[in-house]
Parts: structure tokens; C-alpha cells; sequence
């Protein structure tokens, strides 16, 4: 279904794109008139967490206008509990939903910022929701927008995103990214899951997120990798794993267990938790392992000693951010790396043969010594 929604989006998104630009006029931006701003940032959880930063940025430059934000259940509890917005807005990602959001918020707001980096549809929103527009300079997309950003693919996606902010003259920089907000049930819930499992406020806990989103299933390293690790972790520091991922991932954890010696000390969290109960209960833990994906960002928000493993995408572009944070990348050994570039819609998987030797040669490159010399350099 995501797959086919965004293969919708590609080809018909991108011929309305055209056809609304043959009428769009680019207009200035006077700053003094914004009431009422829409942030459009509709998919991936990680890429909404590095996009925090920017809209903290607009909270400071327009103190005292409303600011809302526009997300689908995929992403919209990265902005749970968050001061720095007034409503949380939410779309399904489907034409009627789509059209009945454009219908019922046509030019409500003085400004619309589409934060997306490819989708189309992101664009006709804003464009249609939006007395003025800013998104980036790329793609039919670009002729809906009155100010136009160049989408820079040599540094972070959270400078990127910023950018977005400071074409409208906020100057601002982010060291970390905002801390991820959880509610009072959140706390009970997890305490209660950790407890009954044995796991106590001392013990050594490390979270290990082995999956990735359905998109560019290439970016996880090999599960035995994983398990050879988490058995050295164990054995060294006395830890205890605690392996999170989405309920499609519960079979994918249970067979890095089955290959493991210290099942003992493994917990299986995929699928038995909330977004917002995860974001609790990395804070619980002492270091996080994981591969470019959503958890590895929700770590990193977290404060949380983070280690990501790269290989089709780039860290200087998506790493975890934040001081002391590492990211492993060899992909230097393969001739498509990056072939993640998210800014052109290329998210494929591995682009060498899956019955070739080759297949996800840049994470395979990765060895687990490699993995452990920079655990140990944290702990």
C-alpha cells in the first residue's frame, strides 16, 4: 500500500504539480503578516524528527502566530505533547482525505511550509491551504512554491530543513534535536513491561532497533551480524538487549534470539509497544544500536548514547545528531552508495541482484568487530 501510494504520487502528483504551476504566480513574503503558519510533514518518523529543530526555529520568529501542523498517523505523535505547536493536524493518505483537507482549509493560512523533500501531494497542499508557499527549489513541485530553498544533500537533513526556516530570515542552529514528549500512561505502562521482565533501574540496558521501514529493507545489516553482537554486548557488560521494531518486525527479532547463546537476557519489545511508549523507553536505556531508521533519530533525541549503522545512505546527510553520537559507514566499497537519495525520491532496494553475493554489500561491509570497537569507545 505505501509502495503504491507513493507510485501514485510520483506520476499523477507530478502532472497536477504542472498543471497548477502553469497558473501559479511566485509572490513576495511580508513577514509582519503572518497570523497563522501550516508545516506540512507528512511521512517518515525520522525525517519529522529532524525537521524539530526548524519548527523551533519558526516558534521563535513568530512568537505570537499560530502554527499547525499537518501529518499522518505514521508520524503525527513525534509532535505529542510538543509546546512549540498549537494543533496537530491529521490527513489520511487517501484522495478523499486529501481533497476534504484542501477543501475545508483552502488559503486559511498566511503561510504554508512544506517540509517534505519529494512528495507531490505535500506540495498541492500547501499550495492550495497557503496564501504564500516555501518548500525546495526541485522537481514540478517547485513552480507551487513563492519562495524556493536549494535542497543541500552534502550536509544534515537537520541544516536542511532549518533552511526552510532561514530563507524567511530566522537565524538559528541546533546542536541536539528537542527531547521526544511521552504521557503519564507511557511510564506506567513500560515500568510495568520492564519490571515484569526482570529488567531493573541499574542493570545495563542497550535497545537494538535490527529493522527498517518497508521502504529499502537494504539498509538492515545482516541479522546474525546482530546476534553475534548482542552476545558479545552481553558477555562483556552483563547487559540485557532489549530489541525494539514495528509488529511486522516481531518474527525478524525472534529469529535473531533463536540464533543467539544468552536468550535469557533478550526481550522482544516489537509490536508490543506504542510510538510514544518507545520514546519512553529508550530514555531507560544506556546506549542504542540500530540502522538508518526511525528509532535510531528517536534515540538520538533521547539523549541516548547512539550508534547508527549506514551503508545505501549517507550519515554527514542522516545520522544520529547530537554530540557523541557515531555513525559506521563502509559503503565506500560499492559502486551505487548512496543510492538512499531521499530528496529525489530514490529510496530502492539494494540495486545489486539479491542472489548475487553483492546484495547489500555496503552494510555487509560492516563487520561486528567493527560494531563492537565503537560500543566499546561509548560505554
Amino acid at each position: 500500500m505505501v509502495l503504491l501510494t507513493k507510485l501514485i504520487d510520483r506520476h499523477l502528483g507530478k502532472i497536477i504539480c504542472r498543471l497548477l504551476g502553469a497558473f501559479a504566480k511566485r509572490k513576495p513574503i511580508n513577514k509582519s503578516e503572518i497570523k497563522n503558519i501550516l508545516v506540512v510533514q507528512l511521512w517518515g518518523i525520522g525525517e519529522t524528527i529532524l525537521a524539530l529543530p526548524a519548527i523551533e526555529a519558526l516558534r521563535k520568529k513568530f512568537s505570537d502566530s499560530r502554527i499547525d501542523i499537518l501529518a499522518t498517523s505514521r508520524n503525527k505523535d513525534v509532535f505529542f505533547g510538543n509546546d512549540k505547536v498549537d494543533n496537530i493536524l491529521y490527513v489520511k493518505t487517501s484522495l478523499f482525505s486529501v481533497l476534504n483537507f484542501i477543501i475545508n482549509n483552502n488559503k486559511k493560512y498566511d503561510l504554508a511550509i512544506d517540509m517534505e523533500e519529494y512528495l507531490n501531494v505535500s506540495a498541492i497542499i500547501s499550495f492550495f491551504a497557503g496564501k504564500r508557499v516555501v518548500g525546495y527549489s526541485h522537481g514540478a513541485r517547485s513552480k507551487l512554491y513563492d519562495e524556493r530553498v536549494r535542497y543541500n544533500d552534502k550536509q544534515h537533513a537537520v541544516q536542511t530543513f532549518l533552511d526552510l526556516a532561514r530563507i524567511l530570515g530566522i537565524d538559528y542552529d541546533a546542536e541536539k534535536l528537542p527531547e521526544l514528549n511521552y504521557s503519564k500512561n507511557d511510564i506506567k505502562i513500560v515500568d510495568n513491561f520492564l519490571k515484569k521482565n526482570g529488567i531493573k533501574k541499574n542493570d545495563f540496558v542497550v535497545c537494538v532497533a535490527p529493522g527498517a521501514a518497508e521502504s529499502a529493507k537494504a539498509r538492515m545489516w545482516p541479522l546474525e551480524r546482530y546476534a553475534e553482537l548482542c552476545d558479545e554486548v552481553i558477555a562483556r557488560h552483563n547487559a540485557k538487549i532489549v530489541f525494539s521494531g514495528s509488529i511486522d518486525e516481531m518474527d525478524l527479532v525472534n529469529g535473531i534470539i533463536e540464533k543467539m547463546e544468552n536468550k535469557s537476557k533478550c526481550f522482544n519489545f516489537a509490536g508490543k509497544i506504542t510510538l510514544t511508549q518507545l520514546f519512553y523507553l529508550i530514555t531507560k536505556c544506556k546506549l542504542f544500536v540500530g540502522n538508518d531508521a526511525g528509532p535510531m533519530h528517536i534515540a538520538a533525541a533521547q539523549g541516548i548514547r547512539t550508534l547508527g549503522l549506514f551503508g545505501p545512505n549517507l550519515p554527514v546527510r542522516f545520522g544520529p545528531y547530537g554530540k557523541g553520537n557515531v555513525s559506521l559507514y563502509k559503503g565506500y566499497n560499492c559502486e551505487f552508495s548512496p543510492c538512499i537519495n531521499v530528496h529525489k525520491g530514490q529510496v530502492p532496494d539494494c540495486l545489486y541482484p539479491r542472489n548475487s553475493n553483492d546484495y547489500q554489500k555496503c552494510m555487509k561491509n560492516i563487520s561486528v568487530d567493527d560494531v563492537l570497537k565503537e560500543v566499546e569507545k561509548m560505554v
